[in-house]
């Protein structure tokens, strides 16, 4: 498995899910930007490249991932953590190197990205 989905995460994406239309899968992925560099793309996407993409299925939630990104999201976890504020998903990538002080944007040892003022 490239990426893990907490038992939180997969609850609240299951959740969103059924707001979403009929073959709908969760992307994951890393796009350029922030102030670190990368930053972390986190959606719904019915559509699927089989040159490009890839996917798994953790906790009955099928993941697409773009095949480029892996190097850089493998070992990831996925989790959902709800306080008085709100809640969000949290990122637990041990290939970032460095994050930003927001936590939104981060380097890789194998892809620095193109940093942003933040």
């Amino acid at each position: 498995m490239v990426i893990s989905i907490t038992e939180d995460a997969a609850a609240r994406v299951k959740e969103m899910m059924q707001d979403e239309e009929a073959g709908a899968r969760l992307r994951f992925g890393v796009k350029g930007g922030g102030c670190s560099g990368l930053s972390y793309s986190l959606g719904f996407d019915h559509e699927m490249n089989d040159e490009l993409d890839m996917v798994e299925e953790d906790s009955d939630i099928p993941v697409v991932m773009n095949k480029q990104d892996v190097p850089i999201i493998e070992g990831t976890t996925i989790d959902f953590k709800q306080n008085m504020m709100g809640g969000g998903f949290s990122i637990d990538n041990p290939n970032a190197i460095v994050s930003c002080g927001c936590g939104s944007s981060f380097k890789a040892k194998k892809r620095e990205g193109a940093p942003e003022k933040c």
